[in-house]
């Protein structure tokens, strides 16, 4: 299959992906899922209570309360409500590459996969600065396509 030749920015912001991140289980070491704790039709807030479950030990716990806090540093990623480190992340010798979920990690990889990359027009009215946007220089740079690519295989791959 070729890869797709272009990439319309869908204008997603990293708050489209924290709804459901996996992280590393405290008790353990295996996946771990960060959720809401709502009902099923109710439409989740980054502000509605999360629970972490993990599905290998039993582990389960609620988020204490206080807000969340994205991932802004430098080093090992964490998901914004525990606190803990994201599944989903491996080094390069650029720097960390992560996602909060597969969905995100996908369209990271479409966006790093295609050479033609297109964002919204200048003078449209919408956010300016999507997660594609935001990405590191690093990752953008068609001279580091292959490197980035076979990080993210290295990160799906942890998922089986």
């Amino acid at each position: 299959m070729l890869p797709p030749q272009r990439f319309r920015d869908a204008r997603h912001t990293k708050y489209h992906f924290i709804d459901h991140v996996l992280v590393r289980c405290p008790k353990c070491a295996g996946i771990a899922r960060v959720a809401p704790v709502a009902p099923v039709d109710a439409v989740p807030s980054v502000f509605a209570r999360r629970r972490l479950v993990c599905r290998a030990c039993g582990l389960s716990r609620d988020a204490t309360g206080g807000g969340f806090r994205l991932f802004r540093g430098r080093g090992e990623a964490t998901d914004p409500y525990f606190g803990l480190p994201l599944w989903l992340q491996t080094k390069t010798r650029h720097g960390w590459l992560w996602a909060y979920n597969p969905e995100h990690l996908e369209l990271i990889r479409k966006f790093v996969q295609a050479p033609l990359r297109e964002r919204a027009p200048w003078d449209a009215q919408v956010k300016k600065m999507t997660l594609v946007a935001r990405l590191p220089t690093w990752i953008k740079s068609a001279k580091n396509r292959d490197e980035v690519l076979r990080a993210i295989d290295r990160i799906r791959s942890s998922l089986a």
